[in-house]
């Protein structure tokens, strides 16, 4: 994997990054579901199986840890022995990529969230939102909706896409995949699932800790956009949460930014779990505030998305004029 950490290879696949993220972005507009759905499916299944309600929090960690192992570890190898056989490398770099990416339409879902909300079509709008969350849709209001719709944008956007390019670019795509499988793993074995508590706890714990860095640079990049608008005043509010291993420093970030609560309330499994709620003073989201916080979070990404441009060409001119 060091590889990756030399200059000429870090060029090269920062442009892999780039044509990937560009052929998904394509792909999106035809195809909802990512190839990795089947391996959620697998998951949980796998938990009906290991995960026993009747055993104790501290059988039911062990369960969770030796269910990633066997599920991750051969995976693994097996990805990681087949290069060997490739002989199209770059080609293979950009098939494991296009596995760990996460969907570039989760903005054209927003939007239509939002469409349907404005025409006070919430029945439609939870539709849409069901399938790309884990809390309980049907109970909620318009406001819910709006609030649910804009961090799991901003959630997926930063677990989805951020965290994979930068551990891709800085580890190359074994490790970007796998990190991305873990989250899967995460998603389907959930700790606010009921039973799950303990089952899930260590991955729980394993995938919070991989995304705080990348996590962190993104809110930096968020609150970036936001200079000029009480830059220093969000930075001073929000920096409590930046060494927490979660992700609540993102969450308060969009909801200064947009100026609307988030956090709060939310139903899993019919039972309610009191989150933290972030900046209460303030009203709760609308479909307007979805259209907002989409924005923002495109903001971040295509500044990345430049800023990778712009390394890429000056690193082609250097090379020609050297």
């Amino acid at each position: 994997m060091l590889e990756f950490l030399s200059e000429h290879a870090f060029i090269n696949n920062l442009t892999l990054l780039l044509g990937v993220i560009l052929l998904k972005i394509f792909l999106s507009i035809f195809f909802i579901k990512e190839p990795l759905h089947l391996f959620r499916f697998f998951c949980d299944q796998l938990a009906k199986k290991v995960n026993n309600p009747n055993n104790s929090a501290h059988q039911q960690k062990i369960a969770g840890v030796i269910g990633v192992l066997v599920t991750l570890v051969p995976l693994v190898i097996i990805f990681w022995l087949f290069e060997n056989f490739v002989v199209v490398t770059w080609l293979w770099h950009a098939f494991l990529l296009y596995l760990a990416l996460g969907s570039f339409g989760l903005t054209r879902m927003s939007m239509k969230i939002a469409k349907a909300l404005n025409t006070n079509n919430t029945y439609d709008a939870k539709q849409l939102l069901q399938p790309l969350i884990l809390r309980e849709t049907d109970k909620l209001s318009a406001l819910g909706i709006s609030k649910a719709t804009i961090e799991m944008q901003l959630i997926q956007t930063i677990q989805q896409c951020f965290v994979v390019s930068f551990y891709f670019l800085l580890f190359g795509p074994l490790t970007a995949l796998t990190y991305r499988l873990l989250l899967e793993i995460h998603y389907s074995w959930n700790i606010k699932k009921k039973g799950f508590s303990a089952f899930g706890k260590h991955v729980n714990a394993l995938i919070q800790l991989l995304q705080w860095l990348p996590a962190r640079l993104f809110v930096l990049l968020l609150l970036l956009g936001a200079i000029g608008q009480n830059f220093l005043l969000y930075w001073r509010l929000t920096k409590q949460y930046f060494f927490t291993l979660n992700n609540h420093i993102a969450i308060y970030t969009m909801a200064l930014i947009i100026e609307k609560k988030l956090g709060g309330v939310a139903l899993y499994n019919g039972e309610k779990l009191r989150r933290v709620s972030f900046n209460d003073k303030a009203r709760e989201p609308e479909a307007r505030d979805i259209i907002h916080a989409v924005k923002r979070v495109n903001q971040v990404l295509y500044f990345s998305v430049a800023t990778m441009v712009f390394m890429v060409l000056l690193y082609v001119i250097l090379t020609i004029k050297i």
